[in-house]
């Protein structure tokens, strides 16, 4: 079934729900950013300092995100409508394994951080990618890709194994999480019911459009698209920022600093941390670089991988498209995976 087939009764409520999705997220944006805005000419004693830090902290995470969602919804409608099937799936290996070893470095050509994956992802599950799959792109692009490497060495260089520790930790984990969800025998009931569904429709076949009739149709269905990921997304970075937010007002730091000595629970904190600031995997190499005199080297790397594949945004990013249960597993292979890299770079450091 296409898109093309569909009666106009079903496509039409679809429309108004992305419109309406896409104006409740612009409406709760521009409100946090008014917000900000307003509250920075205030006096001291205007507002608590709890909830001056909420907003701040909030609408923080929210600017730095929002260009790379929208960079990724927008190459995301590139590759569901101008890139044709038969160009993807040439270019990729038939043996499933070494299938997800390409898919873990298509960050290298697509340097989004972990927010505009998620729709780039949703493409790509719309043009055929499995599950797995999409999971393998989803934890590897934020790091093997050259914005992040880059910011990595600035920050680190070559010392205590930290740029090493990322970027082969984020591969293996990747592609351990993409295999052992390439045991399920159902993978596509990881998915939320309305995105299988989604999937299941499709975009339509689209090849054949040609002429100046087939570009506009074609176009007119890329900016439907874009206003549909728009209203998914944005409401879930909104929602997913003000409870990073909140978490991070109520997190005591002193707390995770007095832990940075120790081999386990130093690796413990900083993946503490790395899940409630949820901050970008392209400047998060920035951040820590403060707690590295307080933090053993293994904390470190496990801040900068596990960060970049699962935090408290990017759970809420997700669960547009996955179901919690998919989610719940997911956080947990990650965790221990990378608890455990950072654990056996504390020993070797």
């Amino acid at each position: 079934m296409t898109s093309d087939v569909l009666p106009p009764r079903t496509r039409a409520p679809r429309s108004r729900t992305a419109l309406r999705g896409l104006v409740v997220g612009a409406v709760l944006g521009v409100a946090l950013l008014v917000l900000r805005a307003v509250s920075a000419t205030w006096g001291a004693d205007a507002l608590p300092d709890r909830l001056r830090d909420f907003v701040t902290l909030s609408v923080s995470v929210v600017i730095e995100s929002l260009p790379f969602v929208f960079l990724g919804i927008l190459i995301s409608v590139v590759v569901r409508f101008w890139v044709p099937d038969q160009v993807i799936h040439r270019i990729m290996p038939r043996n499933p394994a070494l299938r997800r070893v390409v898919i873990s470095l298509v960050g290298v050509l697509l340097p989004v951080c972990e927010c505009g994956n998620v729709p780039l992802a949703r493409g790509f599950m719309m043009k055929g990618f499995s599950v797995p799959e999409a999971m393998t792109f989803l934890l590897a692009a934020p790091i093997l890709n050259p914005v992040t490497i880059v910011t990595t060495y600035q920050a680190f260089g070559w010392n205590d194994g930290i740029l090493i520790g990322r970027i082969a930790g984020g591969f293996v984990i990747a592609n351990l999480v993409g295999w052992l969800f390439s045991r399920h025998p159902r993978p596509e009931l990881l998915l939320t019911p309305a995105f299988e569904e989604a999937c299941r429709i499709g975009d339509g076949d689209h090849e054949h459009e040609h002429g100046r009739a087939g570009q506009l149709a074609k176009l007119r269905r890329g900016v439907v698209a874009f206003a549909d990921e728009t209203s998914t997304m944005l409401p879930a970075l909104i929602v997913g920022s003000a409870i990073a937010g909140a978490i991070q007002v109520g997190l005591s730091r002193d707390v995770l600093t007095a832990l940075g000595s120790n081999p386990i629970w130093s690796v413990l904190a900083l993946m503490l941390l790395a899940f409630v600031i949820a901050i970008c995997s392209n400047v998060d190499a920035f951040f820590i670089l403060a707690f590295g005199s307080t933090f053993l080297p293994g904390g470190v790397v496990a801040f900068l991988v596990f960060g970049a594949m699962v935090d408290v945004k990017m759970i809420t990013l997700l669960r547009t498209t996955f179901t919690t249960g998919a989610l719940v597993r997911l956080v947990a292979v990650v965790a221990l995976a990378s608890l455990a890299l950072g654990f056996g770079v504390n020993l070797l450091a």
